[in-house]
């Protein structure tokens, strides 16, 4: 970044009016008329139009009450005596500026750029994918989304390495576990929101897919989420209270890494079926199996509570998940009793 500070003259009309020119700009055009180029030519120099540099000096003219240029047709235009002691005095002005101007530059840089970084500071907010904390997140400034598992999200911020986790859990012991282990590092836990979880299929379900057992039939082409993701847990978690063997399932090992991308895999005709959200499959005209309800968890360091962005990230997610089908907004704990 580059800045300068120039010297202007600033005119006062008897009603308080005001009117400012750049002194560096205006010592060059003179310069220019006093070396031989015409008004016309000195204006394109100084990257104004004819009419607008002619306006200038015109201006300073009346504002000054001494004319710094004599126009004369058909010989052009010359500086007049103070048009001359013009230029020397802004030079002089310049000379005298340029050693204390450049301290008080440099002070000006140093402290917008100190500023600039203090505003582009971000609370680091790990989640598990879901459109609904994308949009919420998008609406408060400060603070930057990075997609990840809910596991690592939580693994990210119990490190110090963010400062809020977005993670969900699709049972009572599971989530009592977390909160626990949570609680003994002095991090808060927000409950925000239920969502519906199960199989995401071809509009008119063509394969007639209903549960579990019918992914085991090589004919059908499931599409996985990554490992560490809470919608993996949840698959592997269904397959072994089914006791199905994942080498039974065709396209367990291929992975998407948001539920948008499992979606998008269905309607590309690259899978048959795939686990995610409801309102995902909704946004994309795909069926929907429901298999398990789930809720969704913002966890954050105690510290980041008298933080603003806090607040009202929570707020915004249980507000949107609240108009949105297939989720359902929580703010209280007694909401969700047998979870915490």
């Amino acid at each position: 970044m580059q800045i300068e500070v120039c010297p202007i003259l600033v005119f006062k009309d008897s009603l308080g009016g005001k009117n400012s020119i750049d002194l560096n700009w205006l010592a060059r055009l003179l310069d220019d008329i006093g070396n031989g180029s015409s008004l016309v030519e000195a204006s394109k120099k100084s990257e104004m139009s004819y009419r607008g540099a002619w306006g200038k000096l015109n201006e300073a003219e009346d504002a000054l009450g001494i004319p710094l240029v004599v126009r004369t047709k058909g010989h052009g235009s010359k500086l007049t005596e103070f048009g001359v002691f013009l230029i020397q005095f802004i030079h002089q002005m310049q000379v005298g500026y340029r050693d204390s101007g450049q301290m008080h530059q440099n002070i000006l840089l140093k402290e917008i750029k100190k500023f600039q970084k203090t505003e582009s500071v971000k609370w680091k907010f790990l989640s598990s994918s879901d459109s609904i904390i994308q949009k919420a997140v998008g609406e408060v400034k400060g603070i930057d989304l990075k997609i990840a598992g809910s596991g690592e999200s939580l693994e990210r911020l119990l490190n110090n390495e963010a400062h809020i986790a977005g993670y969900h859990v699709s049972d009572e012991k599971s989530s009592k576990a977390i909160h626990h282990r949570l609680s003994k590092n002095d991090i808060e836990i927000f409950p925000v929101m239920r969502r519906v979880q199960g199989l995401m299929v071809k509009k008119g379900n063509p394969l007639n897919i209903r549960t579990i057992y019918d992914l085991v039939n090589r004919k059908v082409r499931f599409i996985n989420r990554q490992i560490g993701s809470g919608t993996r847990l949840l698959f592997d978690t269904l397959l072994l209270i089914e006791d199905i063997a994942p080498s039974e399932i065709n396209g367990y090992l291929q992975e998407e890494f948001t539920h948008s991308a499992v979606a998008n895999a269905i309607l590309a005709g690259k899978a048959d079926v795939g686990l995610g959200v409801k309102n995902i499959a909704i946004e994309n005209g795909l069926g929907f199996i429901p298999l398990r309800d789930e809720v969704f968890f913002v966890a954050m360091k105690k510290e980041m509570l008298a933080q603003s962005e806090a607040s009202k990230l929570i707020r915004k997610i249980r507000s949107y998940s609240s108009e949105t089908p297939g989720y359902k907004a929580i703010s209280l704990n007694r909401q969700i009793a047998g979870w915490l």
